[in-house]
Formats: structure tokens, sequence, C-alpha cells
């Protein structure tokens, strides 16, 4: 999304650097870090927060699309387990239909299991 987002915003003349959207992207904590390091190829984890945040999908259901058991449980108990972070952070631009904030909320104090 962050991409189609940036090639948006250059359609008619470079706004955003090239540079900046063809960097590997990185939370930058170390030297040399890259999110791709600890994270699942990114097209793998944006199916699977599609289909989990977007579409409202439970693990069994994503499961059930034929991608990688352990990465999918993986990739849910992330998003679960850093819950209470959205609640601290600042809002942020929503760019789908559904995104973390007013939109999802979820439980954070009572251990909820997807």
């Amino acid at each position: 999304m962050v991409y189609k987002l940036a090639h948006y915003v250059n359609r008619n003349s470079e706004i955003i650097p090239k540079e900046i959207i063809e960097k590997p992207p990185s939370a930058e904590l170390k030297p040399n870090q890259k999110d791709q390091d600890t994270l699942p190829p990114y097209d793998i984890l944006d199916q699977i927060l599609h289909y989990y945040v977007d579409e409202g999908y439970s693990m069994k259901d994503i499961l059930n699309l034929n991608l990688e058991p352990e990465i999918v449980k993986w990739v849910i108990q992330a998003v679960n387990r850093n819950e209470y972070k959205r609640r601290q952070a600042a809002p942020g631009l929503k760019v789908t239909t559904k995104a973390f904030g007013i939109g999802r909320r979820m439980p954070i104090a009572a251990k909820y299991e997807a």
C-alpha cells in the first residue's frame, strides 16, 4: 500500500525520490538492518494482514488459503501481541477501508486469541 501511495504521489512528477522508494524497508534500529531480516516477504505478509485486518478472517480461514501455517500463525500472534502499541500511538493516516485504530479494536487485557 505504501508503494502504491508513493507512486500515486509521483504520478505527475518526482516528489518522492526514486532512491527512497527503492530502498529496502527498515526500522533502522541497527546498522544494515532490513525488515526482511525478521519479517516474511511483503507479498505474503500483506496477504495475511489484508485477510486478518481488512477482511476480518479468522486464523483458521487464512490457513485454508494455502499459506504457510507457521508464517500465518506468527503474523497473527504478532498483530495480537502488539495491539497495546496501537493504543499508545498517535492516530495514523487511514488508507484502507479498515485500519488499526477506531476501525478495529481488539481486547488487550483478556489474552485475546484469534
